[in-house]
């Protein structure tokens, strides 16, 4: 267990440091426990568009999600928003401007109505469902409008980023669970 700062900015640090420095194998293991889990949950298993998103920073890796029947949708960063595109495996993707990997523009839109579930990438999350992000407030603006509030949400993190409790913000919205390699865990 990591000696927890208070601090968000340094929380992230520390932990961002330490996923990135878990080996190949590692990452590996762990990513692929992910997806066998949320694959045995009800979420899962009865929703038929899933946003998800492309891992960045060894963050934990779901391709062995995207061969499930599901309408899979990525985000793609314009200005301060996502916007949600389709997206199969054998599309086109390119870099986005944060250097993340995104669907071609041309890919069409998902609007709120059609979504099932979203994965929400993390720097950790606790028990409560509350999320560290990187600090751009994407997920906090989507996650925080009307059209969006609704929809399940699962957080997905390496279990030594899974706390007991995360510095909050007035504007910060739990998540409905959490993925890690141990399990799915429900927070509301």
């Amino acid at each position: 267990m990591i000696s927890q700062p208070t601090n968000k900015i340094e929380l992230r640090r520390l932990l961002l440091h330490k996923r990135q420095s878990m080996s190949l194998k590692e990452w590996q293991e762990k990513s692929y426990l992910i997806s066998f889990h949320l694959q045995a949950s009800l979420l899962f298993t009865q929703a038929k568009t899933i946003l998800t998103y492309f891992s960045f920073r060894q963050e934990p890796e779901l391709s062995a999600l995207f061969t499930a029947k599901k309408s899979w949708g990525f985000p793609r960063c314009i200005d301060q928003s996502l916007n949600w595109h389709l997206w199969q495996p054998g599309n086109d993707t390119q870099l986005g401007s944060y250097g993340i990997l995104e669907p071609h523009p041309c890919a069409p839109l998902i609007k709120a109505n059609e979504v099932d579930l979203i994965l929400v990438p993390t720097v950790a999350c606790d028990v409560r469902g509350y999320r560290l992000g990187y600090g751009g407030g994407f997920y906090d603006r989507l996650l925080s409008s009307v059209e969006w509030n609704s929809k399940p949400t699962i957080g997905i993190v390496f279990d030594f980023a899974y706390l007991p409790q995360l510095p909050i913000e007035n504007w910060d919205i739990p998540l409905n669970g959490v993925c890690t390699e141990t399990g799915l865990k429900t927070t509301h």
